[in-house]
């Protein structure tokens, strides 16, 4: 298993695989299908991450095969910058085989290189897997969207986390 940053010329790998784990995830934010994004749109939102200083998107590569992302998502003006917003997906069959934890640790090398200080995601309160890899890695409740999400016929709530590095 490689942990690496995307190259420009995978977006079309990258548009199949959120697809796949958007349409195999109960907990993603867009359902299976609700994604228009374009392969084309993913190379250049690619380009333009590759030349920020606080985004990136690393992928988790078996075989030559993209079965996991996590979009690193940096803040936008000066009070931000030192922040990103997570984005992770894993291919199903991949889960639960430590390709979470191997995209966190390439994620903190990343992010001290980067001069990042807080890294935060939101994740559904019942998504027990991610909920656990996430307080594995080192983030921390700090506050719950109520009914912040309809999931089959059901809102649902999230939890905001997020990790400080030194």
């Amino acid at each position: 298993m490689v942990i690496r940053e995307i190259e420009v010329n995978e977006a079309e790998k990258l548009a199949s695989l959120i697809q796949q784990v958007e349409a195999e995830s109960a907990y993603m934010l867009m359902e299976a299908g609700e994604r228009r994004t374009t392969a084309e749109q993913h190379r250049k939102r690619i380009e333009s991450m590759k030349t920020s200083e606080n985004s990136t998107i690393l992928v988790a590569e078996n075989s030559g095969t993209l079965v996991g992302y996590m979009f690193v998502i940096g803040g936008t003006v000066r009070r931000t910058k030192y922040s990103v917003y997570l984005v992770v997906g894993i291919l199903k069959d991949y889960r639960g085989q430590g390709i979470g934890t191997k995209l966190f640790e390439r994620l903190d090398q990343w992010a001290v290189s980067h001069k990042i200080h807080r890294l935060e995601l939101t994740v559904v309160t019942r998504n027990e897997a991610g909920v656990g890899l996430y307080k594995k890695m080192g983030f921390e409740i700090e506050g719950t969207k109520k009914h912040s999400l309809l999931i089959a016929g059901e809102f649902v709530d999230e939890y905001y986390m997020a990790k400080l590095l030194q």
